[in-house]
């Protein structure tokens, strides 16, 4: 038992370290203001919550970012929406998984997680994420809106007059679904080679 408990713990250790490391490797992408990088840094908590358990794939998110914290420019913002995003994905991907152990499950979870991520990062932007990069970086909202201006024109006017709720509703949204789903895919694909690492 104290043995299993060990190795449990040592690869979620080496999880949390390669998550970390994840986080420096950020790209920006096409049709995206600048500042919204994508990075893969969810799939070792994934792959953690598949393996070791729901908790597990918590602990790692919570532990990647904070130690990411002395290394980020955000005061904090940005490893606190990081880790309540990543926590959502892979607590519902685990429970879900959890309850019945199986590929389907497994797949079907993580999608379900990552659509859960999508859909609770648009309050979590707007009401908290988007308003406290104001105060951090002391740049005005509209300034922020207008990037997201300059790439698909009056879209901040459709479909509410809510500018900054429209750029995330149809940018951030569907972006972080693919963020998602970019680590259900690598998850998959090496999931099986590891998996002699990741169980004992």
């Amino acid at each position: 038992m104290q043995k299993t408990k060990t190795h449990k713990l040592a690869v979620a250790a080496m999880l949390t370290a390669v998550a970390f490391i994840l986080q420096f490797i950020e790209f920006s992408i096409p049709l995206m203001p600048a500042f919204v990088k994508l990075d893969i840094s969810d799939l070792p908590a994934l792959l953690g919550t598949f393996s070791l358990g729901p908790v597990y794939g918590v602990a790692i998110q919570l532990v990647k970012n904070l130690i990411h914290l002395p290394f980020g420019h955000s005061a904090g913002v940005g490893e606190l929406s990081n880790f309540l995003l990543g926590a959502v994905f892979a607590f519902v991907a685990g429970i879900i998984y959890k309850r019945h152990k199986s590929r389907k499950s497994a797949l079907i979870g993580s999608i379900v997680g990552a659509v859960a991520m999508a859909i609770i990062s648009l309050p979590l932007n707007y009401f908290f994420i988007y308003p406290a990069f104001v105060v951090v970086y002391g740049m005005p909202l509209e300034a922020i809106i207008g990037m997201y201006q300059e790439i698909m024109g009056s879209v901040a006017l459709v479909p509410t007059q809510d500018a900054l709720f429209n750029c995330l509703l149809i940018f951030n949204v569907p972006f972080t679904l693919f963020k998602g789903v970019l680590d259900v895919v690598l998850c998959f694909l090496i999931y099986k080679p590891l998996s002699p690492l990741l169980h004992k």
